[in-house]
């Protein structure tokens, strides 16, 4: 079995991978780090972020400036619009991506809400795809966010889809901070609401991420009945309650669902 480290990369088998390029895996450590960082850096921080020494995190960031991915100002290094393509290698390549999008921008017409497609990162759940309507709550949320997976209705539909004694070990590796007075913090909580969404086929977080939010979510599986993303829409406490959230747009999300199934 593969096990990830704290930064999502994978521990192989074998405990010498002649292929395996550890430069390349600094250099993408340290591309990471930004989004961690969530601006412009210095080495000091950089190093802190990813483990690594500064010295090896200099070549690293000497490389990616040279390539035009990162560019320095004085003490401080910042990702360059070059990045950019890195992501979008994701979104014009990925097959599951490309037919979202058009069902997602259809749900949020017919909900006026705004829905997401996600996939699970290591502990984190990554937006793929994203719809939203004018009137939506946006939340600041665009493709490439991610949240926590134990926190967020799409993780828990995410991790619902793996074996009971998997979703345990991911829980029990992660932090998992109160992020309102709502959240489920304890293992024991989340993994009562994970076996519900396997009984009930659906995850529903209120305001657990943030006060003033709802989200509801269901899975998307392959021909194989393999849980591959989950599809969910959000919305304001003061525009809908729970009974009305299951009522409508529980429904349309099955329908979002049933347009995945014919696809892939």
């Amino acid at each position: 079995m593969n096990l990830t480290n704290e930064s999502g990369s994978e521990y192989a088998d074998s405990p010498v991978d002649r292929d395996y390029v550890i430069a390349l895996e600094k250099g993408l450590a340290i591309i990471e780090a930004f989004g961690q960082l969530r601006g412009p850096a210095t080495l000091t921080q950089i190093a802190e972020v990813t483990g690594n020494t500064k010295a090896s995190v200099r070549r690293s960031l000497h490389t990616l400036c040279k390539l035009g991915y990162a560019h320095q100002e004085g003490r401080q290094f910042q990702l360059a619009a070059r990045s950019l393509r890195l992501g979008s290698a994701f979104v014009v390549s990925d097959e599951l991506t490309r037919l979202a999008q058009p069902i997602l921008e259809m749900t949020a017409e017919r909900t006026k809400e705004s829905a997401s497609l996600a996939v699970l990162d290591a502990q984190d759940v990554v937006f793929v795809a994203r719809a939203t309507h004018r009137r939506s709550l946006s939340v600041g949320l665009s493709a490439g966010a991610r949240l926590p997976a134990y926190a967020s209705a799409t993780g828990r539909v995410l991790l619902a889809g793996h074996p009971q004694d998997w979703a345990l070990f991911i829980l029990n590796r992660m932090r998992r901070p109160a992020l309102t007075a709502k959240t489920l913090t304890k293992v024991t909580d989340v993994m009562r609401q994970i076996e519900l969404v396997k009984h009930q086929g659906f995850a529903l977080c209120d305001q657990e991420l943030e006060l003033g939010l709802r989200s509801i979510a269901v899975p998307i599986k392959n021909r194989q009945d393999q849980t591959i993303a989950a599809i969910s829409l959000s919305v304001a406490t003061s525009r809908m309650e729970i009974p009305t959230i299951l009522e409508k747009l529980l429904p349309e999300l099955e329908v979002a669902k049933q347009k995945f199934s014919a696809l892939i």
